[in-house]
């Protein structure tokens, strides 16, 4: 087995950004999730209800970001100061972050034509991983959902297609192109696995050097029936997901890991188990 993709999604919920090399920080991915936009009613806006986020590309850079989208001019963000205007989140388990600015929302309120702020994630050691997602004390978590990295398998996903192709036979409809595991949203994807979904009994994964302890399957919601790049909304996976993966009310496709140790994970870096 091997590591054959790594993404980060430094804005929560905007696009990812494909990667060769990856630093591993206890609280996930350096860079991954650590900021995240505010609607104007306080909550945080994600691609679930503004699929035009999936437009919006964030690039790290050391001391901040660089915004882009097609049609306009990219922005760039730099981190907020220590006394900058805290933000308050919806975010469980967290207090705030830190406002990013006038430019930032300015930017951002037009490209997704609705008022909303930017906020940065100062210091993921605020936000602990819940006890019901498998976390355990001292594990911390960035503005991810509810742990720090996401994986999933070429092999799931190969055979989750299948599946797909066989509903969509069934019920007339034309075959259409296999889904892609960016809808999925994984920081780490695995080839060479020998059967589909059999992350889900992984109890330790070590990725090149860096081990990781397994956390919890990963249950999917509505985002991954939107195409990342028309944005046309659909139907599937989550349609064949509750004929063959659906369990205690929730579909389940991948795997959320977290951290034991710090270090770099590269492209083809082997996977090992136990």
């Amino acid at each position: 087995m091997r590591l054959s993709r790594i993404r980060i999604y430094p804005v929560k919920s905007t696009r990812g950004s494909e990667l060769a090399e990856a630093s591993v920080e206890p609280w996930g991915l350096r860079d991954d999730r650590r900021w995240l936009v505010v609607a104007a009613d306080g909550e945080a806006l994600t691609a679930r209800t503004n699929d035009r986020m999936l437009t919006v590309t964030a690039t790290p850079t050391a001391d901040g970001l660089v915004l882009a989208a097609p049609g306009y001019e990219p922005l760039t963000v730099v981190h907020p100061a220590a006394d900058a205007e805290p933000l308050p989140t919806p975010i469980s388990r967290l207090d705030r972050c830190r406002a990013a600015g006038k430019a930032a929302d300015d930017w951002l309120s037009e490209v997704l034509a609705e008022p909303v702020r930017l906020g940065w994630q100062d210091d993921p050691r605020r936000r602990a991983v819940g006890e019901t997602h498998g976390g355990r004390p001292g594990d911390h978590v960035s503005l991810a959902d509810d742990a720090p990295l996401l994986l999933t398998t070429i092999a799931s996903l190969d055979r989750l297609n299948e599946w797909v192709s066989a509903t969509r036979a069934e019920r007339g409809e034309p075959a259409g192109d296999p889904l892609s595991m960016v809808r999925f949203r994984p920081n780490v994807v695995v080839d060479g696995v020998a059967e589909p979904f059999v992350e889900d009994g992984w109890d330790r994964v070590t990725i090149g050097s860096v081990p990781f302890r397994f956390a919890e399957r990963c249950d999917r919601c509505v985002l991954t029936t939107i195409d990342p790049d028309t944005r046309i909304h659909g139907k599937e996976p989550i349609r064949t997901l509750s004929r063959h993966r659906r369990e205690d009310g929730k579909v389940w496709f991948g795997v959320r890991l977290i951290p034991l140790a710090t270090g770099i994970i590269r492209l083809d870096d082997p996977i090992t188990l136990g």
